[in-house]
């Protein structure tokens, strides 16, 4: 029998904590358990993480020396700075005598509101960098400001991000926990640096505990592997990280239901819906990606990119609300909240001869809130409940309920209403779409998805429930993501390396890339990506001068087999024809040893590369979509014939006329590196040169963006 080789994917949720043990050897997953979150422990939710990573080894047979991952998503961040949990932060602004004032204003935060009457606390202290720092100066202030009452501190120098030196030496000298601006984002913009590295601080002290408590608990289990943490954009880093940049976490929940997403359902333009108890998540995917932005932490802007997750106040466990005639909203409380049980999945005869009553959830909300009290219990109604009367949920789903139980309780409410059971119904539905399709629809405006080519996909425990009535109501496709109750926890486990380093740089030049892919490369590869699994995009923001470059990679593991994730030739073909949407006039360009890369025949028409206007695919061995573009030419051969190639295309877009180079992506067979955020055609030639001087393999691939 083969050994098993077993990830285990742990997902923080605000009611459960859901773990998820993945056979890779087999691509099945071997078992799930689900534990309450453990918000109140001391040890807060690392308590309920190690709590079902031993339920789910003693339920499943699982032994230590077969687990080779473990990895999990997080909700402390975001809880620490909902609830105001933060740690006093010392400030210590730097900058030359002359901006003082200039570099004070800007680096001296005050204290940061993070929720009605929650704040985080901060003091401060400048020093000036015209002259030497000397070590007691520096620990002088430190002093100063722990006196004041500072936990960590944060050091932030104007134009640090270029020299970081005295950044450096001040951290060195710190005797508590600091934190720097540099560390965080490569960027100019002294203030959001400033506020970014302060609000990191304050959760900093937490984030280690936390980091040291999981750590310290695996190993004392015997488990000697990778312990790694979901990130806000959906990759993966280590705890190390961790322990000094936790602010990369916020928003790691929703970024392991997408990352588990399209591990199952591969799409190129969709919308992600997750669907949990008491709220929605929505992401857009767009040519195989989701949209990633900068995170805005309760309305204060900052350096850290996540994914563009946008939440609407109503999911599968939402209490309905009313005047006494009509149907007024449903949520945002739910029934996991109030503590009451679905009436959907009581009993019938618990039900019968209920009557309606009105409550408020908690102290201080509306008492507009309706359930059905029968023999002094209460039963929430909930969308779940209304589409289980419709019968629209499906048999085996996660959200099947007993449909007579869900009937009888919308036939209480529709009599007290004046209306049928399935108008009762169809109104809680109705209700609840719109609140997400205020959502949906202006983010597929925003990005600009064709909707002849959008699919929503369905995740939580409750994707069944809305996400099927909502694409019906808008007429477009949907897919229930398989295993949706716990996509979340399964995106955890399966979740790729990804990093991504940025740098205010006018004009970027070859070498500007050369040298911020290979820091951005070396990082993944620290994390533990496999070095054929990397890719590299670069990316050029003209209006902010800004320069980013991203890497994405597997995980690697020490495993002598090959990964039961990838896939064939055949299997990468039906995903291509399934991802154009067409059944004929897919072609596989050529093999490429770690690339699926396939065209859709769309047009005849010929161009002077004698090469065809058609849209490209990539897909790695994986069958992840690594680039889609809709109108593209491509070709390849030697790396010098390529070379020829690209300068010959350079050379005719100079002579047309135009003054930016069309964008070039180059496959060498170990990576694909964008050169998208070259403008000026011969900085594109002698990027695309110096690349591939270094390519070992003797055929590559140029993929041009056309207009």
């Amino acid at each position: 029998m083969q050994p098993r080789m077993v990830r285990i994917g742990i997902d923080v949720g605000g009611t459960f904590t859901k773990a998820v043990a993945v056979d890779r050897a087999q691509g099945k997953i071997i078992g799930k358990v689900t534990v309450p979150t453990t918000h109140s422990s001391s040890e807060g939710v690392s308590t309920g993480i190690v709590q079902s990573l031993k339920t789910l080894m003693e339920k499943h047979g699982i032994q230590n020396s077969e687990i080779e991952l473990i990895s999990h998503s997080t909700t402390q961040a975001v809880n620490a700075l909902l609830e105001g949990d933060t740690a006093k932060v010392g400030i210590i602004g730097m900058g030359v005598g002359l901006e003082k004032s200039n570099v004070i204003k800007r680096t001296n935060v005050g204290n940061v509101e993070l929720a009605p009457n929650k704040y985080l606390h901060t003091c401060y202290r400048f020093l000036d960098t015209s002259k030497y720092l000397e070590d007691r100066q520096v620990q002088d202030t430190i002093a100063q400001l722990k006196s004041e009452g500072a936990e960590v501190i944060v050091v932030s120098e104007a134009y640090g991000v270029d020299d970081p030196s005295n950044e450096n030496f001040v951290m060195q000298k710190s005797d508590i926990p600091a934190t720097a601006g540099h560390e965080l984002t490569g960027i100019y913009g002294l203030e959001i640096r400033t506020l970014t590295a302060a609000i990191n601080a304050g959760i900093l002290p937490k984030a280690t505990s936390t980091a040291g408590f999981v750590e310290s608990a695996v190993r004392n289990e015997g488990i000697d592997v990778p312990v790694l943490i979901m990130k806000g954009d959906g990759g993966v880093t280590n705890m190390q990280t961790f322990q000094s940049k936790p602010i990369i976490t916020v928003l790691s929940g929703p970024a392991a239901s997408v990352a588990g997403a399209l591990l199952h359902l591969r799409v190129i333009d969709g919308v992600f819906i997750e669907v949990g108890g008491t709220s929605t998540n929505v992401c857009v995917i767009k040519d195989g990606r989701p949209e990633i932005r900068y995170v805005t932490i309760m309305q204060h802007p900052t350096c850290i990119r996540s994914l563009d997750v946008r939440v609407a106040g109503v999911a599968g466990g939402s209490l309905v609300r009313w005047s006494g005639r009509k149907i007024t909203d449903v949520g945002p409380r739910s029934a996991h909240i109030a503590g009451l049980p679905y009436s959907c999945f009581a009993n019938p005869e618990e039900l019968e001869g209920g009557q309606i009553i009105t409550f408020s959830p908690k102290e201080g909300d509306p008492i507009d809130y309706v359930a059905i009290e029968s023999a002094g219990k209460r039963f929430a109604i909930t969308n779940t409940c209304a589409a289980n009367a419709l019968g629209l949920v499906p048999e085996g789903d996660y959200a099947r309920a007993n449909q007579r139980s869900a009937q009888i309780a919308l036939s209480i409410l529709a009599e007290r209403l004046g209306t049928t059971m399935e108008q009762a119904a169809s109104a809680i539905l109705d209700v609840s779409s719109k609140k997400i399709m205020e959502i949906v629809e202006p983010m597929i405006k925003e990005y600009k998805l064709k909707r002849d080519r959008i699919v929503f996909i369905g995740g939580g425990g409750g994707a069944s429930v809305l996400v099927p009535y909502i694409a019906g109501k808008l007429q477009l496709k949907h897919k229930i993501a398989e295993h949706a109750e716990v996509i979340s926890s399964i995106g955890v486990a399966a979740a790729m390396i990804h990093e991504e380093i940025e740098r205010t740089i006018s004009n970027p030049k070859p070498e500007d890339i050369s040298v911020l892919a290979e820091e951005v490369k070396k990082t993944v590869l620290e994390r533990g990506a496999i070095p054929e699994s990397i890719t590299i995009q670069s990316e050029y923001v003209s209006e902010r001068s800004l320069l980013r470059v991203t890497a994405m990679g597997n995980v690697s593991l020490d495993v002598g087999t090959t990964a039961a994730e990838e896939i064939n030739e055949q299997e990468a073909f039906v995903l291509a024809c399934e991802l154009f949407g067409v059944n004929e006039g897919v072609q596989r360009i050529f093999d490429m040893k770690n690339y699926h890369i396939f065209a859709c025949e769309m047009s005849k028409k010929k161009l002077f590369l004698k090469s065809k206007r058609q849209p490209v695919l990539v897909l790695d061995k994986f069958g992840r979509v690594r680039l889609s573009i809709d109108n593209a030419a491509i070709f390849n051969g030697s790396p010098e014939d390529v070379a020829d190639r690209v300068d010959g295309l350079m050379e005719s877009s100079r002579a047309n006329g135009k003054d930016l180079a069309p964008q070039v992506h180059l496959l060498d067979g170990i990576k694909l590196m964008d050169f998208s955020s070259l403008t000026a055609p011969e900085h594109v030639s002698r990027a695309v040169r110096d690349e591939l001087k270094k390519a070992a393999a003797k055929e590559v691939a140029v993929i041009v963006r056309l207009e």
